[in-house]
This record gives structure tokens, C-alpha cells and sequence, in this order.
């Protein structure tokens, strides 16, 4: 598992679910399977454990546990497999999002820049286009709007000028690429910063991130019994923002939905106010830690 991916807030996330030895419950980002095997230490032999990924790399991390369901698909479909499985709702559901350290350290996968690789960044290797076919068939504009929505990249529209000129001459095959098409506007000491805004931003265009995560969001919360908790860490603003606007109203908004007397409820409850943080020994030992934000909610009976 360590070699693998190292879970992040591990302690704190499995506390937060307030789990249940017979209870049914859903770990949505698989991963290196940390969550899950913690999740499942608790778990008497009666309680059950569904849990999702799109990477075939990371199922076969999996421990043979007939507790255990695994589902190789995407996790915005959570309601509809939990149903599947014979559930109507669950205790608990936790995801822990973005990219594991597995898929950031395999050089051919294409998520790191400290890699010359081909440019894949796909999630699910089988199905989609690759972030090459992004950079090389993209309209400037289209590009210009990634880097500056997913990526909060400075420059944006600069970017995107320099990544259609350099195509113009050869594709863009490999990261390598990516980061030399770029060279002319990386800041000085902060170069590594600046592509990994670009990359990021390719990365959730790629993989349809932030869509999925909406519908995981809706998913789930149909999926979950009264009094049940749902946790999620974030890695990410855009993230962090859209599971705040679902604890609070239910839906991608934030606005809490009104009947015409004015009255209305959410169907999540947030148990912390604040998001819960990794403590600094854990990002001393973990540097992908340091941007993590966990937050915890519960469903009502609304």
C-alpha cells in the first residue's frame, strides 16, 4: 500500500465516518486501497464495502476480502451501482480525489512534468481522449479557458498562443513538450509552480473531473441513509468550492432551495464547520498532503 499510494488523512477521514461494524458503506476513489483496508478493519464479517475506480492499475491493488465489492467504473454512478448491488442506501461514503502518488510517479501515465513521457493524463487508460489530443486539436480560445478555469493560470491567454505555435512546427507528443512549448513565460524559481497549473488544468479537462464530481455529489446523496456521513478531501479550490456548495444546500449552487413559503432545507448537513487539515507531521512525511482539505457532512432527513 505505501509503495503503491499513500492515503491521505487517513485517521482522520475513517474517524469521521462513524463506522459501524455491520454497516454498508462506499470508498468512491479506490486508489491504493489505504481508505478501503482501514475501512474494512472495521468492519465485522457482516458489513460490506463498495468500492469504485477507473484506473485497472489500482483495482489490482485490491486485497481478496469477500466483504469487499469492487466496481471498475466511474464514481458518479454511485447510486445507480450501490442499487445494483442490492442497497438501497449506505451508512457512509468517503472519496478522497484527484490523482494517487502511483499515477504521479509512473512516468508513461503522463501526470508529471518531472517526467519526459507521453502526454496521457487519462484516469481510465482504455476509453477518452489523451491530453496530447487536447494540446494538439483544441482551439486557442478553448485552451486560453482551461488553463484559466482549471488551472487559475497566469497568463492564460499567452499560454495558449505559445502551446498552438509550437504544434504549428510538430506535435506535441510528450510532457517534454508541454513544458519546452512553454519555457519563454515559466517564472523564474517558480517554474515547476506554473506547469503544474497548466497540468492540472489539462489533467480535469481530460478526465471530465469536475462533471464527475457533480454527478458523484448527487449520487451520493441519494445514496445515503439518514444520519448517514459523507467525507471528501479535496486538493483543489474548484474541488473544495463545489463540496462546500453540496454540504450546505445540495446541489453545485449553494443556494438552498424554497418552496413558495419561503421555507426550505438541504438535504446534507456539514459536521465541521471548517474543513478538517493534515497535521504537519503527516505532510512532513507526505508532501502530497499539504494542499488537502477533508470535509465532513451528514445527511438529514430533508
Amino acid at each position: 500500500m505505501t509503495a503503491y499510494h499513500i492515503p491521505v488523512l487517513l485517521q482522520e477521514s475513517i474517524e469521521a465516518l462513524l463506522l459501524k461494524p455491520e454497516g454498508v458503506y462506499v470508498d468512491a476513489t479506490f486508489g491504493g486501497g489505504g481508505h478501503s483496508r482501514a475501512i474494512l478493519e472495521r468492519l465485522s464479517p457482516k458489513g460490506r464495502l463498495i468500492a469504485f475506480d477507473k484506473d485497472t492499475d489500482a483495482l489490482a491493488q485490491a486485497p481478496a476480502d469477500k466483504r469487499l465489492i469492487l466496481v471498475h467504473n466511474n464514481f458518479r454512478f454511485v447510486h445507480n451501482f450501490v442499487r445494483y448491488h442490492g442497497y438501497p442506501q449506505v451508512d457512509g461514503i468517503l472519496a478522497d480525489l484527484g490523482v494517487s502518488s502511483h499515477q504521479f510517479d509512473t512516468g508513461e501515465r503522463g501526470f508529471s512534468f518531472r517526467f519526459d513521457a507521453p502526454l496521457d493524463m487519462r484516469m481510465n487508460t482504455r476509453a477518452g481522449r489523451t491530453a496530447a489530443d487536447l494540446v494538439n486539436d483544441a482551439g486557442e480560445n478553448d485552451l486560453e479557458r482551461i488553463f484559466r478555469l482549471y488551472g487559475e493560470v497566469e497568463n492564460s491567454r499567452r499560454a495558449a498562443a505559445l502551446v498552438v505555435k509550437a504544434r504549428e512546427s510538430a506535435p506535441i507528443r510528450t510532457t517534454g513538450d508541454l513544458a519546452r512549448a512553454l519555457e519563454s513565460i515559466l517564472p523564474k524559481m517558480a517554474e515547476h509552480k506554473y506547469l503544474a497549473k497548466v497540468f492540472q488544468a489539462l489533467r480535469i479537462e481530460v478526465n471530465g473531473e469536475l462533471e464527475d464530481l457533480d454527478g458523484f455529489l448527487q449520487g451520493a446523496i441519494r445514496s445515503l441513509k439518514p444520519g448517514g456521513r459523507i467525507a471528501v478531501i479535496t486538493y483543489h479550490s474548484l474541488e473544495d468550492r463545489l463540496v462546500k456548495n453540496y454540504f450546505k444546500s445540495g446541489n453545485a449552487t449553494g443556494e438552498i432551495q424554497r418552496d413558495l413559503m419561503g421555507r426550505g432545507a438541504s438535504p446534507l448537513e456539514s459536521v465541521e464547520r471548517k474543513p478538517i487539515l493534515p497535521r504537519e507531521e503527516e505532510i512532513a512525511g507526505n508532501t502530497r498532503a499539504r494542499s488537502a482539505k477533508l470535509r465532513v457532512a451528514r445527511r438529514t432527513d430533508a
